[in-house]
């Protein structure tokens, strides 16, 4: 989780902390399934609540079912 929830981050501060490709996060947008963003003319910035909310929503205890524990 990120400490500071009024944080603005960049696709690369975000794919960093996620371990993850900035790529990833462009196909996430387009398919709508990653965390919130926010566009400011071409800029997109992720509040590090939406990140955080995001996180949470992710959390599953096991695979089955599509993330429901059996």
């Amino acid at each position: 989780m990120l400490n500071d929830t009024s944080q603005l981050l960049t696709p690369a501060e975000l794919a960093k902390h996620l371990h993850s490709a900035p790529a990833t996060l462009a196909q996430w947008r387009y398919r709508g399934k990653g965390p919130k963003f926010v566009k400011v003319g071409r800029k997109v910035l992720y509040r590090a609540s939406d990140v955080n909310d995001w996180i949470a929503a992710q959390t599953v205890q096991g695979t089955a079912e599509g993330g429901a524990a059996a």
